[in-house]
């Protein structure tokens, strides 16, 4: 089969490798298509948690194409998602039921072989059926999850009033989520003028354009929009800046959460009396393990959306094309390798 592998950070090719069989309770998948996000970028860079040799890919959807000993409940030829994310089982945090906080935490894609290939294995647990999800659907899948757990860990009140920086593909799942969860407007922010669009095609109530490199700037036209700040603002374009101002961009006794991917040398700063004094609070979310059910609920209700989302497709032979276009290419929303 083919696959794309990582030697090392920024060094991979496209080789021939043999095709996987299944183990015990092991699915095999048969690749259909795989979406290439910001974490790819970290993880070329070398950034991100990666193990390598490595073949990528963390947002893989395909077909059954075989079955391991012990599967039940998967048929071959079934569509289905694939999460491969999943703790030990055996340390305090997954005992806590906090998997995402394993130390042992397996990722496919990141710490194990994933999407960007024509075959990959999975636990038969961890693939989801999805017969009667669209393929774009299909694809954000992952991403949606990510988002579902942000949600989770924001604890929502309804009726709250949200700021959502950035208008990327996860930034869209997250601004539908809040919506449908309580919040009482969802404003998105965000430099991009036809990424606000979609972000507005897809139901955003307040859409601001702002410029990438001016924080004064954004701020006043945010408190055009809510003098006082907003009772939520969730930062998902991965810039320590925009995390930055995000705290301040938040009103007396709200929440903010710092969703995207940062470098991990960046810093901001926070004045811990502005937190103290105005009793601020400040979250992260990472990923997701569990989520999975609650995204296809979500898109397979239309609660959820991805219409316009994914501009870019590229075979599996381009993928230095697709991470070409992530990360260079403004007119690119979401990228996906296609088999």
């Amino acid at each position: 089969m083919k696959a794309v592998v990582y030697e090392a950070p920024t060094r991979f090719a496209v080789e021939t490798l043999p095709t996987p069989e299944p183990g015990p309770g092991e699915v095999r998948v048969a690749m259909r298509a795989t979406g290439v996000c910001g974490t790819d970028l970290h993880i070329n860079d070398g950034t991100f948690f990666a193990s390598f040799p490595l073949t990528p890919g963390h947002e893989p959807y395909g077909v059954v194409d075989a079955l391991g000993d012990g599967v039940e409940g998967l048929e071959v030829g079934g569509r289905v998602a694939v999460n491969g994310n999943s703790g030990c089982g055996r340390c305090e945090f997954c005992a806590r039921r906090r998997p995402l906080l394993c130390r042992e935490l397996r990722a496919l894609g990141v710490t194990g072989p994933g999407g960007f290939a024509e075959f990959m294995l999975a636990p038969a647990g961890q693939c989801f059926p999805i017969d009667d999800l669209g393929h774009d659907a299909a694809v954000m899948v992952e991403p949606t999850a990510c988002a579902v757990h942000g949600l989770e860990t924001l604890e929502l009140r309804p009726g709250s009033d949200a700021l959502l920086f950035g208008a990327g593909p996860t930034g869209l799942m997250l601004a539908q989520l809040l919506a449908a969860n309580g919040a009482a407007r969802v404003t998105v922010a965000a430099p991009t003028a036809f990424k606000l669009d979609v972000a507005r095609a897809l139901g955003a109530d307040e859409t601001v354009q702002v410029p990438r490199d001016d924080a004064a700037e954004v701020e006043r036209r945010l408190r055009e929009v809510a003098p006082d700040g907003f009772d939520v603002v969730v930062d998902a374009t991965g810039a320590a800046s925009v995390s930055q101002l995000a705290v301040a961009l938040a009103k007396d006794g709200g929440t903010v959460l710092w969703y995207g991917v940062t470098h991990p040398d960046d810093r901001v700063a926070v004045s811990p009396y502005d937190v103290y004094r105005r009793e601020l609070t400040i979250k992260g979310s990472f990923a997701q393990v569990s989520s999975f059910p609650q995204a296809i609920a979500a898109l397979r209700s239309g609660r959820v959306r991805t219409d316009g989302v994914v501009t870019h497709r590229f075979a599996l032979d381009d993928f230095a094309g697709a991470l070409h276009a992530v990360r260079s290419e403004r007119t690119c929303l979401k990228a996906v390798v296609e088999l």
